[in-house]
Formats: C-alpha cells, sequence, structure tokens
C-alpha cells in the first residue's frame, strides 16, 4: 500500500527522518519566486549518517543478508517510486523546472526501470573459482562490497541520477550516504521515505542535504571508502584532491560537450530531429547535449534550412504544461553563466535563433532562455569548447571524414557524440574514431540500463548503469586455499631451513 502522501521537510539518517536547525528556500525556476522550504544538513549530520552507515555495514546488515534479500527491498522501492510518479515527477518539475512530459515520461520511468535492473543484478553478483594455478592450492576471486560510499547527484536529473547512482551501490552490499545537489533535494528527500517504508533496513541508505560544507565533509570523511559524483569538471578536480588525503576511490561522470556530426549521406530530415531533441533536452542542461554541430559542406543548407524551420517551433513555457518542450533553465546563476558564454561569440558569430533572455505568459521573472542557434564561429571559441549548460547550439561545416573526426576530439570533454551517416562502413570507421564514451549512430540520447554509461578524458572515469557499475563499487579479493595438508611446504626451506 502507497504512503498517502510524501514529504521532503526531513533528512534520512539511521533509518529515522530527522528534522533540522537550519533550513533553505528554494526559488521556483519558472517564476524566479520562493517555493519550498527544505532541511539543510550540517557537518554533524554527515557524520551521524556516516557512523550509521558504517554501523550497518560493519555488522552485515544488508551485505549480509544475502543478495535475494537486497533484491527484494530494490524491488519493493521500484515499485514506491511507480506507485507516487506523479506526486514525484510534480516535485521534479517544479523543482528543477523541467517540462512535466520529461519529468514524468521519460525520467522517472527510467529510474524505475534501472533500480529494477539493479535489483536483478544484486543476485548475479558472483566471483570466480578456478582450479590450481600452483599445485597444491585452490584460488577463489571473491568481488565483495566496499563499504560506505559518498554519494553526489547534480541538480539537472535529481531522481533519476541518484538511482544511477543507489542501485548498483546497494546493489553490490555497500551502504550509501546521498547527497543530492542543494537547489534540487525534493525528489531525494522523498526517496528517503520511500525507502523506510519499502524495509531498507537503518543505516544502509541515508540522505542529507546541505551545500559545500556538507559536500566537503562527507568527501573527507575517513570512514567513507567511495565517493561517487555527478557534476561539473571542476568540481570533479576539487573532490579528487580532497579525497586523496585518505585514498578514497572516485567514480565520476563530469561534463560534456558532444559532437553531432552529419555526413552528406544522412537521412537528412532525421537528423534534424536528432539536433533539436538532442540539443534541447532538459533546456540544453544535460551533459550528452549535442552542443556541437559538425555537418558536411554539401547537406549544410538543407540541413540548416530544416534545422531552424524545427528550432522554431520548440515551445517555452511552464514547465507544468504538457504542451510546453522547453521550460526555465535551473537558476538565476546558470541563466547568467550560460548569458555569460553566448556574449563571447557575439560581434563574431552569427546567431540564427535566439541569443536572448526569454519569457512565458505569466512567468515573466522565471529563468527562461531562447533556443540559440550559432554558426560562424572557430573552433577554439568558447561556445564550442567550453560546456554551456543551456539551450545553446552551434553548427559548423566540414568537408570530409579525417577533418571531422579531429575537430571533435579535440575538446577536452569526452562523454558522449553520435554519427549521422546512410554509410554501415562510415559508420564503424567513425564511431570507432570518435573518443567519447557513448557513441550513437543516426540517434542521440537513448540509453538502457543493461548497457553502461560514461566518459573519458576530463569527462569522468567510471561507468553508471550495466554490471560494469557493479565492478566500480565492488572491490576483488583473492583467496588461496591450501589443499596438500602438508605442514611444511617444499619451499619453505628459501626463507627457513635447508632444503629436504
Amino acid at each position: 500500500m502507497a504512503l498517502k502522501t510524501l514529504t521532503t521537510d526531513r533528512l534520512l539518517i539511521d533509518g529515522e527522518s530527522v528534522a533540522t536547525t537550519r533550513t533553505r528556500t528554494l526559488v521556483n525556476p519558472a517564476t524566479g519566486a520562493p517555493a519550498d522550504v527544505v532541511p539543510e544538513g550540517s557537518v554533524e549530520d554527515v557524520q551521524r549518517a556516516v557512523a550509521a552507515a558504517k554501523a550497518a555495514f560493519d555488522d552485515g546488515r544488508w551485505s549480509g543478508i544475502g543478495p535475494s534479500a537486497r533484491s527484494a527491498v530494490l524491488y519493493k522501492l521500484a515499485d514506491l517510486i511507480e506507485e507516487h510518479l506523479d506526486e514525484l515527477a510534480a516535485l521534479e518539475s517544479r523543482n528543477v523546472g523541467k517540462p512535466i512530459k520529461l519529468a514524468h515520461d521519460s525520467d522517472l520511468p527510467f529510474a524505475v526501470d534501472c533500480l529494477r535492473f539493479f535489483a536483478g543484478a544484486a543476485r548475479q553478483l558472483d566471483g570466480r573459482a578456478s582450479s590450481e594455478y600452483v599445485p597444491g592450492y585452490t584460488s577463489v576471486i571473491r568481488r565483495e562490497p566496499i563499504g560506505v560510499v559518498g554519494q553526489l547527484a547534480p541538480w539537472n536529473y535529481p531522481l533519476m541520477m541518484a538511482i544511477w547512482k543507489i542501485g548498483p551501490a546497494l546493489a553490490a552490499g555497500n551502504t550509501v550516504v546521498l547527497k543530492p545537489a542543494p537547489e534540487t533535494p525534493l525528489t531525494s528527500l522523498a526517496l528517503g521515505q520511500l525507502a523506510m517504508e519499502a524495509g531498507m533496513p537503518a543505516g544502509v541508505l541515508n540522505v542529507v542535504t546541505g551545500g559545500d560544507d556538507v559536500g566537503v565533509a562527507l568527501v573527507a570523511h575517513p570512514d567513507v571508502r567511495l565517493i561517487s559524483l555527478t557534476g561539473a569538471s571542476e568540481t570533479g578536480k576539487a573532490v579528487m584532491r580532497a579525497a586523496s588525503d585518505t585514498l578514497k576511490r572516485v567514480h565520476m561522470e563530469l561534463g560534456g560537450k558532444a559532437p553531432f556530426i552529419v555526413f552528406d549521406d544522412a537521412d537528412l530530415e532525421a537528423a534534424a530531429h536528432g539536433a533539436v531533441v538532442g540539443g534541447f533536452v532538459n533546456t540544453g542542461q544535460d551533459c550528452t547535449a549535442a552542443t556541437r554541430i559538425y555537418v558536411q559542406r554539401g547537406a549544410f543548407d538543407a540541413f540548416m534550412k530544416r534545422y531552424l524551420e524545427l528550432v522554431s517551433q520548440v515551445r517555452v513555457g511552464d514547465p507544468s504544461s504538457q504542451q510546453t518542450d522547453m521550460g526555465p533553465l535551473v537558476s538565476e546563476a546558470q541563466l547568467q553563466r550560460v548569458e555569460a558564454l553566448v556574449a563571447t561569440a557575439k560581434g563574431s558569430a552569427r546567431f540564427l535563433a535566439g541569443g536572448e533572455r526569454a519569457s512565458a505568459l505569466g512567468m515573466e521573472n522565471g529563468f527562461f532562455f531562447q533556443p540559440t542557434v550559432i554558426t560562424g564561429v572557430a573552433d577554439n571559441a568558447k561556445v564550442v569548447t567550453d560546456e554551456i549548460f543551456g539551450p545553446v547550439t552551434v553548427v559548423l561545416p566540414f568537408d570530409d571524414e579525417a577533418e571531422v573526426i579531429e575537430r571533435a576530439n579535440a575538446v577536452r570533454f569526452a562523454l558522449a557524440g553520435s554519427v549521422w551517416t546512410g554509410n554501415v562502413q562510415r559508420a564503424m570507421r567513425v564511431s570507432g574514431a570518435l573518443e567519447f564514451g557513448t557513441v550513437w549512430v543516426n540517434d542521440h540520447l537513448p540509453l538502457t540500463p543493461e548497457m553502461p554509461h560514461g566518459g573519458f578524458k576530463q569527462s569522468g572515469f567510471g561507468k553508471d548503469m550495466s554490471v560494469y557499475a557493479l565492478d566500480d563499487y565492488t572491490q576483488i579479493k583473492h583467496v588461496m586455499l591450501d589443499t596438500s595438508g602438508d605442514q611444511r611446504k617444499g619451499w619453505h626451506y628459501t626463507i627457513f631451513g635447508d632444503a629436504e
């Protein structure tokens, strides 16, 4: 039986709903007005949460109950999320400014499916036994949980990314302290409530909100064995520096600057639709967003004509409306950041669409920005090299395959990209040559829990989703068993005594 309503006014620490003395007032991105008041965690809350997670790990109340029992709890949690999908989607839409159809029909169903994948994978997490590599000994490989995992979730996909993190960590038998982004904690707080309803043992999942002080305390805590971050590359560097003091593992999904490569033999109608969807998904606040569109010169004019027609049809407005395609940016700070980066191109670039703040009827103070298309800039322009994280695409022509591969690979980010062509040999060549963790052919954006997602270069390391994520949240142990029963081994003399 589902809970009657979800609450977002308490942290989750050691299986208890915990009130805080500090609060934070969130701003509705669509209106710019104060909205929800949420608890603001503290360094002391982090210390309590880590202590609870460590106790839960050490006494085996989660890793020791067996994979089938862990699986059952995760399945129950997935069911509860699904039962509360309408309410959770409304929270996510209001908190992030995300179009309700994206939250309700895409993000949350995907999160549920991902959690169910890891619920099943929990029962297939095994090691490996081998025969005797050395006579008289049998070696066994064990795959074991790491311990307490600190997880820093982003603000662009708060619940979905939280599930990407807690799913493999909990399936593998770890315990978790989850810190949502300070701007968007609503659905993570509700997730804590649902975890208790699902029967999660106390201390196994803890949810602590807060700002930089809370994040720093979690990263620095000596009892946290692994930090998982989804966020900006600069944040990743800071986390790695802080984590080095205790030599803890780090798992990072960072920035992106995805190339979208259209050859002249591509289906241009499909490519134009794919570019709109890939570039303006979640108001461009997506690390895989198709922000660098390269079009072969022979197809450039035809592609641009259709692309700009479709861009002009993007409906910007109230994120709670089913007719809205693109909502506001998440905050005034993010809006200013997008404006500043776009301003670097003004005076030199050609703006074929947008380039300015937008407003929606009745929401004149919201953080809206027009769908923007830029061309006529050099490859070293900031709008080409830097992650804008807004509804801004740059379209540039190219001449041949070798050239576009070199240009696509020339940025420091390497999370995802796509190739559009009707030539299967070219598709294989180019997808192999692109230095990105995910490469799509004749599409952009789709993911599945069965396949890994993660970047190369400064887009991070480690994988979300798939059994490869389970590798990241486990550690390998070699157990070597004597099968001879001999009290003195033939090699002992090399250390003690004489050869027999």
